[in-house]
C-alpha cells in the first residue's frame, strides 16, 4: 500500500483543523475516547455541534486562540491508501512552517472561505507549494454552506485562482467544492451540490497518481552508512561490504553498471539487500543497502549513479532560499554549514541577488539581507563538491539545509536553481 504524503494551507479561521477533524473523523481514523473528548470540550464551550477541529489543534495555545502554530501531522488510512497530513499554519510569520510542511509533500491542499474568496494568503501558499514542486495542488473552497452552496460563487473564485495560477508552476490543479463543518464532498460527495460533478476529496486523495512524480530515471544513491560487520560469526559475514541509504532518484537492479562519485570508479551492483531479504529492484523513496562486485573506497556523503547520467559535483550553487533563524540574518559573508543529502560542508554566502515579496512575487534587489520567514535567491561558495541536482529535476539532490555552526540548529532551506 502506497503512502500519500499531503499539507494543507489556509488563512486563519478558513477551516483547516475542521477539515482534518472531518477527514479522520468520517475515515473511522480516531479512537472513541478521543471523540468523547472533543464532543466534552465542544459541550463545555457550549458549541452546538462538535468541533472536529479540537482534534487536530494539539497545542493548548492553538486550541485557546483557535488558530494552527507548529506544523501538526496526523496520520490515518483507507483500504486504499495510507496518508500522512502536514498540518501547516497560514500566517506570513510562519512561512518557515509551511516550507518545513510542504517540503516533502506529494500534494497540497490549499483552503480558501467561500464567502472572502481568494486572499493574499491564498496566493502566497500556492506560490509557495508551486516554489517547493509539490506537484499536486488542490483548491478546497469551504464553508459552501455560508453561501447556499451556490456555483456561482465557486465557479468565481475558480476562476480567479486559475488566473493566478497561471503565473505559477503548477502542474495538477483540480478544484473541490466543500463543507468541512458538515461533511459536505470531504468523504462522500454532497446532496447539496450536485451540480458537482468531480469526486469528494477524500476519493480525490485516494485516487490521485503520484508514483510517477518521482525522478525515476536519474539514477540517484546517497550513502548514508557503510556496513561491516566486525563481530561476525561467519566468514560470510565477515566479508559483507554493504553501503546502506535512500534511492533518491531512479531504478536500481542486480547487474546494473553504476559510478561512484567522486572516484569516478565504475561497477556493478551484486545485490540489494533489504529489512525483508535481498529485492530485485529499488527505487524512491525505498531504503536499502547496495552490495556491489567490486572494492571501491566508498563512504557516507558519497554518490552512487549511472556511468552515462551524473549529477553536477559543484561547489558554485545558487538556490532560492528560505531563511528560518529569528535571531540571526542572512547576509553577504555569512559562514554557514551545508546538509546536502547525506554529504555536509562549509558554505560561504556569496551574495544576495535579491529577495521575494512572496504575496506580490516583486523581485528586491536592493536588499543586503533576509530576515526571518523571507525568501531570495542566493549565491554559495562550497568548501568541497556536493553532487546536485536542480530542485527542479530532484527534489531530494536539488535541496539542502543550511545550519549555524555555532548553535547547531537549521537556520534555512533551500532549492537549487543552478549549479557549476
Amino acid at each position: 500500500m502506497d503512502i500519500l504524503r499531503f499539507a494543507t494551507a489556509g488563512s486563519v479561521d478558513d477551516g483547516k483543523s475542521t477539515l482534518i477533524g472531518r477527514l479522520l473523523f468520517d475515515s473511522k481514523a480516531i479512537f472513541e475516547d478521543q471523540l468523547e473528548a472533543v464532543e466534552r470540550t465542544s459541550r463545555d464551550r457550549g458549541t452546538e455541534y462538535t468541533d472536529l477541529s479540537l482534534l487536530t489543534d494539539g497545542l493548548r495555545a492553538e486550541r485557546e486562540q483557535g488558530i494552527t502554530i507548529d506544523v501538526a501531522y496526523r496520520y490515518f488510512a483507507t483500504p486504499k491508501r495510507k496518508f500522512i497530513i502536514a498540518d501547516t499554519p497560514g500566517h506570513i510569520q510562519y512561512t518557515r512552517n509551511m516550507v518545513t510542511g510542504a517540503s516533502t509533500a506529494d500534494l497540497a491542499i490549499i483552503l480558501i472561505d467561500a464567502r472572502k474568496g481568494v486572499l493574499e494568503q491564498s496566493r502566497r501558499h500556492a506560490f509557495l507549494t508551486t516554489l517547493l514542486r509539490v506537484p499536486h495542488l488542490v483548491l478546497a473552497v469551504n464553508k459552501m454552506d455560508l453561501v447556499d452552496y451556490a456555483e456561482e460563487r465557486f465557479e468565481e473564485i475558480r476562476e480567479e485562482f486559475t488566473s493566478f495560477a497561471s503565473k505559477l508552476n503548477a502542474a495538477d490543479l483540480t478544484f473541490i467544492p466543500i463543507s468541512a463543518l458538515h461533511g459536505d464532498n470531504v468523504v462522500s460527495r454532497s446532496e447539496n451540490m450536485p451540480w458537482y460533478q468531480g469526486s469528494s476529496l477524500l476519493h480525490h486523495l485516494e485516487n490521485v497518481h503520484i508514483a510517477s512524480d518521482r525522478n525515476l530515471v536519474d539514477v540517484r544513491f546517497p550513502v548514508q552508512y557503510v556496513i561491516r560487520p566486525h563481530n561476525a560469526t561467519s566468514q560470510e559475514l565477515h566479508d559483507y561490504r554493504g553501503y546502506a541509504g535512500q534511492v533518491a532518484g531512479g531504478v536500481l537492479k542486480p547487474g546494473d553498471e553504476v559510478t561512484h562519485l567522486p572516484s569516478g570508479l565504475s561497477t556493478r551492483i551484486s545485490a540489494i539487500d533489504t529489512f525483508d531479504g535481498p529485492v530485485e529492484e529499488a527505487f524512491p523513496p525505498m531504503s536499502v543497502t547496495l552490495r556491489l562486485e567490486d572494492d571501491i573506497d566508498i563512504s557516507r556523503g558519497d554518490l552512487i549513479c549511472r556511468p552515462n547520467n551524473q549529477p553536477a559535483a559543484a561547489q558554485e550553487i545558487e538556490a532560492m532560499v528560505c531563511w528560518m533563524a529569528d535571531t540571526t540574518k542572512l547576509q553577504p559573508r555569512s559562514k554557514l554549514v551545508i546538509k546536502h543529502t547525506t554529504r555536509t560542508a562549509r558554505a560561504l554566502v556569496r551574495d544576495l541577488q535579491y529577495r521575494l515579496d512572496v504575496n506580490t512575487l516583486h523581485r528586491d534587489e536592493s536588499a543586503t539581507a533576509l530576515g526571518l520567514n523571507e525568501i531570495g535567491r542566493v549565491s554559495l561558495r562550497v568548501t568541497q563538491p556536493l553532487f546536485v541536482d536542480d530542485y527542479a529535476r530532484n527534489r531530494l539532490t536539488g535541496g539542502f539545509i543550511l545550519i549555524d555552526e555555532a548553535t547547531n540548529g537549521t537556520v534555512g532551506a533551500g532549492m537549487i536553481v543552478d549549479a557549476r
